[in-house]
């Protein structure tokens, strides 16, 4: 498989375009998983900590979807004509984005898969 770029972004935090709408990083698939992923911010112990907490991790993985969202990214990469970045943006872009773009996870190193 060849290497690819994850990159991780925080909607809140995207420049705007010239009709006021977020410009997201330039990348062959974005990814938004604020409706899709339990935002680990809203849980008052973690707050401060980010995605590369195992907590936080924790919290992520554990989130209704994750394993579905995980495995769709793995076999998307896995494609022939497959991205080579694909961005991921959550709203501040410090808990859930920043652990599914670490790559310390089991399976692929570019896209985590769930074991």
């Amino acid at each position: 498989m060849r290497p690819i770029r994850l990159i991780s972004f925080g909607y809140l935090h995207l420049p705007t375009g010239p009709d006021g709408s977020p410009v997201p990083p330039a990348a062959d698939r974005i990814e938004d998983v604020r409706d899709r992923l339990r935002d680990p911010a809203a849980a008052r112990d973690i707050l401060d900590l980010d995605g590369l907490n195992p907590r936080v991790q924790d919290v992520v993985l554990h989130t209704p979807g994750a394993a579905e969202l995980l495995a769709n990214l793995a076999d998307y990469a896995d494609l022939p004509a497959g991205p080579s970045r694909i961005a991921i943006g959550c709203a501040g872009g410090r808990h859930r984005v920043v652990d599914r773009t670490s790559g310390r996870h089991a399976g692929c190193e570019c896209i985590p898969r769930m074991a």
